[in-house]
């Protein structure tokens, strides 16, 4: 049994996917991007930014399924260039506390409407 996780307080898919699944003790998040739910435009004025809305896009979904980042236990992130990785990592690891979750961060050759950084999470549900 799944069951879709959907806030509007995230950015709507831009395809034939869910922001979110829950499946047994799981939590799926999908890519998220810089994508302003409040007026559907890109944050790309800094890498920093774009990681940080990209953190507070994931944020929304978590708190919709009922979950923080403290529940993360495995994240992917798609960079466009590794050389924004320090920054990308100052901005991610501003949200977790203790206990950092398992992560691979890779370099891609492009991502959905041409942004810099893209973060997938999977998170378990007490």
């Amino acid at each position: 049994m799944k069951k879709v996780i959907n806030t509007s307080n995230a950015p709507a898919p831009i395809g034939p996917y869910s922001q979110a699944i829950i499946a047994g003790d799981f939590v799926f998040v999908s890519g998220q991007v810089a994508i302003n739910p409040a007026n559907g435009e890109l944050v790309m004025d800094t890498i920093k930014s774009e990681t940080k809305q990209v953190m507070e896009n994931i944020k929304s979904i978590l708190i919709e399924a009922g979950i923080d980042f403290n529940h993360i236990v495995k994240t992917s992130i798609f960079l466009k260039e590794m050389q924004d990785f320090a920054q990308v990592n100052e901005v991610y690891g501003s949200y977790f506390s203790e206990q950092f979750p398992a992560r691979e961060t890779i370099q891609v050759a492009g991502l959905p409407k041409n942004v810099n950084v893209e973060i997938s999470v999977t998170a378990i549900k007490p």
